[in-house]
C-alpha cells in the first residue's frame, strides 16, 4: 500500500532518496536482493516532514540564524538546534498524517514491536555517510509511542552533531529532509557490523565482522569490545574473541535494557567461523548490488541473518581503474605510488587540474580521489628495475620504499618478470657525463625562457576549438622541454654529487649530511631567490608608514590600484608588481592549474610581506645570501683540510673538491624545471579562462570557474558543441568536496590497501617523532602549526609545522628557524630550500600537525631526523 505519507519498504529502492531518505532507500534496495532478508516495515516520507516544518512555529527564522553561525560556534549551534528540536516535537501531527501511520500499524498489528529510525535525504550517500548523526529508537510498541518517536526522529535532523556535520560539509540545512523508517523489530541472539572492505587498511578483499550478544547497541554505544573476525576468500584469516560482559535486550513492554552476561558465556564467540563466512558472502552480494564497499548492520535470529542497514563506506580511498591486460583482457594486481607526495601537493585536484597534469606528465598517471598515482607494478616485477626504483625512491622518501618492500615481502602480490632490458646506471652511481660548467645551466634557463616566450606569443591568436588543437601541440613542446637530456643530466649531476658528498664525508670524516652546509646559497636557485626577493619588496615598503598601515587592513585583491593613492604607494605597488611579473604564476598547490595564482590573488602575499617588514632590517636579502655563501665556503675549506690530513688525503680532498664544485654548479637548477612548468601552466590557464568567459557570455555555463570541474577533453567537447550537462558539474563539485576528507596513501594497491610504510629505526628517543633528516642542524623554538600560507603569522625564531610545502611557501622560509612537514623527501622542494637557507628540517613526520600543538616548544633534530616536543 502506498500513500503520500506512507510507503511500504518493499515499494521503494535506492533511487528514491528524496522521498524516503538514505536509510529507507537502501533498505528498500536491500529487500529486493535475492537471498537478503530485511525486517518488514514502512517509511513515513519526506512530504510528512515538510508539512510538519511548515506548521512548526518560527522555523524559518531559526534556520536563517543557523545558516549564519560558524561551525566552530558550538554554543550558538547548541542553543539554536535545541530550539528547533523543541518546536518540531511540540508540533501536533495533523490528523490525516497520524491516521495514515496508524492505519499502516493496524494493518501490520499495532502491538507488534518496531524500530523507529531516522532516514535523512543527506544520509548513507556515496560521498558522506552521516553515520550516527540522527536518532534510532528500538522496541517501540503502540501507535501513541510510535507517533511520538516519529516526531523525535524528525527533530533529530537538528541534533548539535548533525547540524555541525552539515555546516562543515557545506550542506544547506534547508536542502536536507527527514523521512522515518518504521520497521518490525528483530530480537537477535547476536548482532553487529560487517565491513565488506577492511576499514583500517582499505583492502577490498578482506571483510571484517564485529559481533556481540543481543542487540547491536552494545557495539554502537561502546559498552563492550566486540568479537572481531577477518574473512578473506571464504576463510576466517584472523579473529579476536572478547570478554563480553553486557548485552542489550528488548523488554516485553517496550524499550531496551542492559543485561549482564553470565560469566561462562562471556568469552564464547558470538558467531561461529562458518556463520562469519556466511555473513560475508551475504555482504558480497549486497556490495555487488550497490556497486561499492558497504558498512552493514546485521542481526542473527535463529541462525538466520537479517540485514537492518547498509551504507557505503565513505572513508576508503578509491582505487585507480587499471586498463585490462591486452593479452588476456583480465585485471592483474597493481601497485601505485602517490604523485602528490613527490610533488608536495596531497590535496585533491579538480578534474581540469589532474587531466592537464596527466597530459603534460612524462609517465602515465592514474586518478583516484582527485589525486594522481603512478603504476610501478612492472618496474617492481623486474629484479633489475626494482633495485633502481627502490634505491631512488628510498633516497627521496624512505616511507615509500618501506611500503613497497612491505608489498614485495608478501611474495605473491607482484609477479616476478624477466628483466626488460637495460635500465640505466643505478642512482648514486657514476656521475652523469656532463662537464661541471655553469654555462650549461645558463643555456638551459635560456632555452626554457625562449620556449615560454614563444608560447605566450603564439597562443594570443588562438580561440575556440583551434585553441585546444594548439594546446595539444604545446603539451608536446612542454614534454620535450621536460625531457631535454641536458636538463635531466644537470638535475642528476646535482643530486648525485649531493649523495656522493653525504656518503663519502660520513665514511671518511664521520660527518652526517655535510652537503647541507656545502649547498648554502648555491647560484641559480629560482625558488630561494623568490623568497629573498620578497625581502627586497619589504625593504621598499618598510619606510612608508602609510603603506604599511594600509596593507595591515587589506582584505580583497584590488588593493594594488588603491596603493597609488597613498604617500609612497606608487613605489610600493611597482615593487609588488615587479615581483608578480617574475613569480606571480606561483601559488600553493601549483601543480593544479585551477588553483588561484598570486597574480590572480595578490593579497595572498600581504601577510608574508608584513612579516618581513616586522622581522627584518633593510638589506636582509643580500646579507642572508652572502652569509650562506661564506658559511658554505668556510665549510668547504674545513672539509678539504680535514681530508688532506687523512691517509691518501690529497686524492680524497681532490675528489671532494670536484664534487663540491659540481653540486654548487647544478643543485640550484633542480628547482628551475618546476618554475618552467608552472610558468607554462599560467599561460594555458589564462587562455582557457578567456574561453570560459565566452561560454559564460553564451549562457553555456553560469561561472567561469565551472570549467575547472571538466577534464581537458570534456572542456574541448563543450567548446565545440556549446553544450554542457549541468548535472555533471554539480556531481563533480560534490565529489571534489568529499575528496577533502580522504587521506591519500603513499602507496596504494589494486586491492585498495593503503600501505603507509615505517622508518624502522632504533635511534629515535622515546616520545620523539621520527622523520626524514633533510637539512642539518638542531634548533629549538616555538612551533607554529600553519595549514594555509595565508594564515601564517610568524616571528623570528619560530619553527614552521605544516602538512607539506611547495615552492610557494618559500617566502615564509626566510623568517623561520626550522621546518617540520608531514610529507616530503630528500630532494623535494621544501627540503632543497631549507638547505639553501640553512634551516634545520625534518620531513615525512606522520601526523605532525596533529601531534604538535600550535605554540608548543619543540626541538628539531635536522641531522638525525626526529622532533622532540618539549615540556
Amino acid at each position: 500500500m502506498t500513500d503520500q505519507y506512507v510507503w511500504d519498504l518493499q515499494g521503494v529502492d535506492e533511487t528514491q532518496v528524496a522521498l524516503v531518505g538514505g536509510k529507507g532507500a537502501h533498505l528498500g534496495g536491500l529487500s529486493k536482493i535475492d537471498g537478503i532478508r530485511v525486517p518488514g516495515g514502512f517509511c513515513v516520507t519526506t512530504d510528512a516532514f515538510r508539512r510538519i516544518m511548515a506548521e512548526a512555529p518560527s522555523i524559518d527564522e531559526r534556520l536563517d540564524q543557523l545558516s549564519r553561525v560558524s561551525p566552530e560556534d558550538r554554543e550558538a549551534i547548541r542553543a539554536l538546534s535545541a530550539q528547533i528540536r523543541r518546536a518540531i516535537e511540540g508540533t501536533v501531527i495533523p490528523g490525516d498524517l497520524a491516521s495514515a501511520i496508524t492505519r499502516e500499524l493496524d494493518r501490520r498489528g499495532e502491538q507488534v514491536a518496531y524500530a523507529v529510525r531516522s532516514s535523512a535525504t543527506a544520509e548513507d550517500l556515496p560521498t558522506a555517510s552521516f553515520a550516527g548523526q540522527q536518532d534510532t529508537y528500538l522496541n517501540i510498541v503502540g501507535p501513541t509511542a510510535i507517533l511520538q518517536h516519529v516526531s523525535r526522529c524528525w527533530a533529530s535532523l537538528f541534533t548539535e552533531r548533525a547540524v555541525t556535520y552539515r555546516r562543515r560539509n557545506g550542506i544547506d540545512h534547508r536542502t536536507v529532509h527527514m523521512a522515518v523508517v518504521v520497521q518490525r523489530m528483530a530480537f537477535p541472539h547476536a548482532a553487529g557490523v560487517l565491513f565488506t572492505a577492511d576499514p583500517v587498511t582499505g583492502n577490498r578483499k578482506v571483510a571484517t565482522v564485529d559481533a556481540g550478544f543481543g542487540l547491536g547497541e552494545t557495539l554502537v554505544s561502546g559498552l563492550v569490545n566486540p568479537d572481531h573476525f577477518k574473512v578473506r576468500d571464504g576463510q576466517v584469516v584472523a579473529k579476536a574473541i572478547s570478554a563480553k560482559q553486557l548485552a542489550v535486550h528488548a523488554l516485553p513492554t517496550g524499550g531496551t535494557q542492559e543485561v549482564p552476561i553470565e560469566s561462562q558465556r562471556q568469552e564464547q564467540p558470538a558467531l561461529t567461523d562458518s556463520q562469519a563466512v556466511r555473513l560475508v558472502q551475504l555482504g558480497r552480494r549486497i556490495e555487488a548490488h550497490f556497486g561499492r564497499p558497504q558498512d552493514i548492520e546485521w542481526c542473527l535470529v535463529d541462525d538466520d541473518f537479517q540485514i537492518v542497514q547498509s551504507r557505503p563506506i565513505t572513508t576508503l580511498f578509491p582505487v585507480p581503474v587499471p586498463a585490462p591486460v591486452p593479452e588476456t583482457g583480465c585485471q592483474e594486481n597493481h601497485v601505485y605510488v602517490s604523485v602528490g607526495h613527490q610533488q608536495m601537493m596531497t590535496d585533491p585536484m579538480k578534474p581540469l587540474g589532474f587531466s592537464m597534469w596527466q597530459l603534460t606528465a612524462m609517465v602515465p598517471m592514474h586518478e583516484a580521489g582527485g589525486r594522481l598515482f603512478v603504476d610501478v607494478t612492472r618496474r617492481l616485477a623486474s629484479p633489475a628495475s626494482r633495485a633502481g626504483l627502490l634505491d631512488v625512491i628510498g633516497r627521496g622518501d624512505p616511507l615509500v620504499r618501506d611500503a613497497l618492500e612491505t608489498v614485495l615481502d608478501r611474495g605473491d602480490f607482484v609477479p616476478s618478470l624477466p628483466d626488460a632490458g637495460p635500465v640505466g646506471p643505478p642512482a648514486g652511481g657514476a656521475p652523469a657525463p656532463i662537464e661541471t660548467d655553469p654555462a650549461v645551466v645558463t643555456e638551459l634557463i635560456e632555452r626554457s625562457r625562449a620556449s615560454i616566450a614563444a608560447l605566450e606569443r603564439d597562443i594570443r591568436t588562438k580561440s575556440g576549438p583551434a585553441l585546444f588543437d594548439f594546446l595539444l601541440e604545446a603539451f608536446e613542446e612542454h614534454k620535450r622541454i621536460l625531457s631535454d637530456p641536458l636538463s635531466l643530466q644537470a638535475i642528476m649531476a646535482g643530486m648525485e654529487a649531493t649523495w656522493w658528498l653525504n656518503d663519502k664525508l660520513q665514511e671518511w670524516l664521520g660527518e652526517k649530511n655535510a652537503a647541507d652546509t656545502l649547498t648554502l646559497s648555491a647560484p641559480d636557485n629560482i625558488t630561494s631567490e623568490m623568497g629573498l626577493a620578497l625581502l627586497d619588496v619589504a625593504d621598499v615598503i618598510r619606510p612608508r608608514s602609510e603603506v604599511v598601515a594600509f596593507l595591515q587592513g587589506v582584505e580583497g585583491d584590488g588593493f594594488l590600484d588603491e596603493l597609488a593613492k597613498l604617500d609612497g604607494g606608487t613605489e610600493a605597488r611597482d615593487a609588488i608588481e615587479a615581483y608578480l611579473d617574475r613569480y606571480g604564476m606561483r601559488c600553493v598547490g601549483e601543480i593544479d592549474i585551477t588553483r588561484p595564482r598570486w597574480r590572480e590573488r595578490p593579497a595572498t602575499l600581504v601577510p608574508a610581506i608584513l612579516d618581513n617588514v616586522r622581522n627584518f632590517q633593510p638589506g636582509a636579502a643580500e646579507r642572508r645570501f652572502e652569509q650562506g655563501r661564506q658559511k658554505a665556503r668556510k665549510k668547504e675549506q674545513d672539509v678539504l683540510s680535514r681530508l688532506r690530513a687523512l691517509p691518501d688525503g690529497d686524492r680524497k680532498a681532490d675528489e671532494a673538491k670536484r664534487m663540491i664544485d659540481r653540486v654548487r654548479t647544478f643543485i640550484g637548477y633542480r628547482e628551475y624545471p618546476k618554475y618552467g612548468i608552472v610558468s607554462r601552466y599560467f599561460v594555458y590557464k589564462l587562455a582557457l579562462l578567456e574561453e570560459a568567459e565566452r561560454l559564460v557570455q553564451a549562457d553555456v555555463i553560469p561561472e567561469k570557474e565551472d570549467i575547472f570541474y571538466l577534464t581537458f577533453q570534456e572542456l574541448h567537447d563543450v567548446v565545440r558543441s556549446n553544450q554542457v550537462e549541468d548535472r555533471l558539474i554539480r556531481q563533480r563539485k560534490e565529489a571534489f568536496r568529499s575528496y577533502h576528507a580522504l587521506t591519500p596513501p603513499r602507496v596504494l594497491t589494486s586491492d585498495g590497501e593503503a600501505v603507509t610504510g615505517a622508518y624502522r629505526r632504533d635511534d629515535v628517543p622515546a616520545g620523539a617523532l621520527a622523520g626524514l633528516p633533510v637539512s642539518a642542524g638542531t634548533i629549538e623554538g616555538r612551533a607554529r602549526v600553519v595549514l594555509d600560507m595565508a594564515d601564517a603569522d610568524l616571528e623570528a625564531g619560530d619553527i614552521l609545522v605544516t602538512t607539506f610545502t611547495d615552492p610557494s611557501w618559500s617566502p615564509l622560509f626566510v623568517g623561520i628557524a626550522g621546518l617540520v612537514t608531514e610529507v616530503g623527501g630528500l630532494m623535494t622542494h621544501g627540503a632543497v630550500i631549507a638547505r639553501e637557507y640553512g634551516l634545520p628540517a625534518v620531513v615525512g613526520v606522520e601526523q605532525a600537525t596533529r601531534l604538535i600543538r600550535d605554540g608548543q616548544r619543540i626541538r628539531v633534530h635536522g641531522t638525525d631526523g626526529y622532533v622532540e616536543i618539549l615540556p
